[in-house]
């Protein structure tokens, strides 16, 4: 049986548990002005170079615009391009008015190819217009805890306030990468759609070269304006441990993300602690006939840590001094943290099994007079 009861630390262990490492490793430079490196799992941070500073993010955006599409249309409805689609200024697929796609065909185009005239196309079937459709963006962002960023348009071409931070950007690629659909599209390098209901094809080929050079990469998004410079979200996985990388006005950002990428697989692992139900935690049991009800945990304890960790520390919150009976089996009783390397996995704990009542002896007369 695994069991760790740890009631107390000290004050000064306990501030340590929260510390997250930005920058810890000196070696790693990035070009990028802005840039962050986290573990996809929990959003923790494992590098950071001015990570919370506002800026321009170019087509990148079209991540934020590829969720917010699949929040409002589903991927198989069929699209009218219309006028105001057409035309668009920057990379385009030359969408003709009144062609009809579907929405996972302009996903294609959006996310391989950047096609702003699709971003436009599948904004108005999707909201009614850009304006609407920015706005759908911003509430949505909300709502994942989007902090510092502001959406005017679903393409990414330049404006002063539609702008976010490298640390944004990487929650709303950890949000995006959690589709399956849209995963599948990130990592696929070429594939092509129908052209205006004639025998040809559009080829729609991925502009993110990590699929081609680096290991494990699951692609994400580029992005490039004058005024913003080079953008760039990536995420890569291996052996069970996903990282997503971003940089902001980075001249060399390729390099930059390989640098960032090999840093986090070098000196992090994703370590299974307990798997479900294989924390125990013994809980003294009032009128029952046991002494203690056992208690598990729901969640997995899982955390991104460093390689070489060994130290971990739980601690279990609960309002109950006993457990008393009659209690039936998965009620929760508490909460259990475990902490290591300065990160916190946590899980409801509950009962592993009924906690029944003493059962009393009968007495003469009950046997004498009683059936059982």
């Amino acid at each position: 049986m695994k069991r760790i009861i740890t009631f107390c630390l000290i004050l000064a262990i306990i501030t340590g548990l929260f510390t997250v490492f930005p920058n810890a490793d000196t070696s790693l430079t990035v070009s990028a002005k802005s840039a962050v490196l986290i573990d996809a799992y929990s959003g923790s941070v494992l590098y950071e170079k001015n990570a919370h500073e506002p800026m321009g993010m170019a087509s990148t955006t079209k991540i934020m615009t590829a969720l917010t599409v699949l929040r409002l249309c589903s991927a198989d409805s069929v699209v009218t391009v219309s006028k105001e689609a057409v035309g668009t200024e920057g990379s385009s697929i030359y969408l003709c008015e009144g062609e009809q796609l579907t929405v996972e065909q302009l996903l294609y185009a959006l996310l391989l190819s950047s096609a702003n005239d699709a971003a436009v196309a599948l904004a108005i079937h999707c909201a009614g217009s850009v304006e609407k459709f920015a706005e759908a963006m911003n509430k949505y962002a909300a709502e994942l805890g989007i902090e510092d960023t502001n959406f005017t348009n679903p393409h990414g071409l330049y404006d002063e306030n539609h702008y976010t931070t490298a640390l944004s950007l990487a929650l709303i690629a950890r949000e995006a990468i959690k589709s399956e659909l849209l995963r599948k599209i990130f990592s696929t390098y070429k594939t092509t759609i129908p052209f205006n209901g004639t025998p040809d094809r559009r080829l729609l080929v991925n502009h993110n070269k990590l699929l081609r050079t680096y290991y494990g990469a699951i692609g994400v998004k580029t992005g490039f304006t004058k005024k913003t410079g080079r953008t760039l979200v990536s995420a890569a996985e291996r052996d069970d441990l996903t990282l997503i990388a971003v940089t902001l006005n980075a001249p060399d950002d390729w390099r930059d993300h390989t640098s960032m990428l090999d840093y986090g697989f070098e000196h992090y692992e994703r370590r299974v602690f307990y798997g479900i139900g294989e924390y125990e935690y013994a809980l003294p049991a009032a009128g029952s006939d046991t002494d203690f009800a056992i208690l598990t945990n729901t969640e997995p304890l899982a955390l991104t840590v460093k390689k070489g960790t060994s130290d971990a520390f739980v601690r279990v919150y609960s309002s109950y001094r006993f457990v008393y009976a009659p209690t039936d089996a998965d009620t929760e009783i508490g909460k259990v943290e475990l902490c290591a390397d300065g990160r916190i996995a946590s899980s409801s704990l509950i009962t592993s099994k009924k906690v029944s009542t003493v059962k009393k002896e009968k007495s003469f007369w009950d046997k004498l007079f009683k059936k059982d």
